[in-house]
């Protein structure tokens, strides 16, 4: 979804948007099987492989937040999403239960921390080295990225505020004081209400949730929030943690390393001072200091206003 403030700026912002989704799905869709990502994860020998511009923003971007979230948010488990039965786009993979091994196991021979990026000192774009056997997904920041860069290129393209939301990923630019007034909502049919209404300028708001991405196995129900630890799916202590930072890419990666980091979650976003909404598994809230309190009217508080669900779809 994109919004601007003026209509007649609609079309430049929708086209400037198109433009970024299109290179980031032809570089990190992970069920294209021409897409950059892909041909990467079949190689599995351990051989440096060249890489786009493209493709090396969005994996330098996810290095980065797997070291801002102490490796929370790992980018190389891609081959246990796969083993867990997440190997196609999520409306395929609920259609029937996935079969899986008995034999997974809590030990991970590779984490982000082995993967090699270098420069490419003869063309554009790098080289990257993964461990054998290693496959990457991006999942976890890719969207959120190209949500704040769609924005950024939408504003550039029309002088407008702007809003991209992708799914659970919302980036603003341009509000200049003229702030967004947001639902967020663990689900588009409980957006009126189990949601909380706050107001948002520039920079990004996500949505992490164990309720979206669910799927059923021939060992019970799993989501796509894995636990890098043990390649599993994450404990489901908090099911929806909803975070703002300066950028959408930071907020997403603090929401699925709260998810995943389980019962102190709350007290480390609040001591990061991000403002937070933790919705634990009972259905109990949790805010961290800094998340505004209440619902708010958009004649009162935004002159540009707008609902949204931040929903991780």
């Amino acid at each position: 979804m994109e919004v601007v403030t003026r209509g007649l700026d609609l079309a430049a912002a929708v086209e400037a948007v198109r433009s970024e989704l299109a290179d980031v799905d032809a570089a990190c869709n992970r069920f294209r099987s021409d897409s950059e990502l892909s041909t990467l994860n079949r190689t599995h020998d351990g051989r440096p492989v060249a890489i786009s511009p493209v493709f090396h923003r969005y994996l330098v971007a996810a290095l980065e937040m797997a070291a801002a979230t102490d490796g929370l948010v790992d980018p190389t488990l891609g081959v246990s999403l796969r083993q867990l039965g997440y190997d196609a786009d999520i409306d395929q993979v609920r259609r029937s239960t996935r079969t899986i091994s008995t034999e997974l196991t809590a030990r991970r021979r590779a984490s982000w921390r082995d993967v090699r990026v270098t420069e490419n000192d003869d063309a554009p774009g790098a080289w990257v080295q993964l461990p054998v056997g290693v496959e990457l997904d991006l999942g976890a920041t890719a969207k959120a990225l190209a949500a704040d860069r769609a924005a950024a290129s939408a504003h550039e393209a029309t002088d407008a505020a702007v809003l991209v939301a992708l799914g659970g990923d919302l980036a603003m630019v341009g509000s200049q004081g003229e702030p967004w007034l947001v639902q967020v909502s663990e689900t588009t049919e409980s957006a009126h209400s189990d949601g909380a209404q706050v107001v948002a300028s520039d920079g990004g708001l996500a949505t992490s949730t164990t309720l979206a991405r669910r799927w059923q196995t021939t060992h019970g129900t799993v989501h796509h929030l894995l636990d890098p630890t043990t390649g599993l799916a994450a404990a489901e202590y908090w099911r929806t943690v909803s975070v703002a930072a300066q950028t959408c890419l930071q907020a997403n990666a603090a929401s699925t390393a709260a998810v995943i980091r389980g019962r102190g979650a709350a007290e480390w976003l609040s001591g990061l001072g991000l403002p937070a909404r933790l919705v634990r598994h009972d259905g109990v809230v949790v805010t961290t200091p800094t998340w505004p309190e209440g619902g708010s009217n958009p004649a009162d508080t935004a002159e540009s206003a707008v609902q949204y669900q931040g929903v991780d779809a």
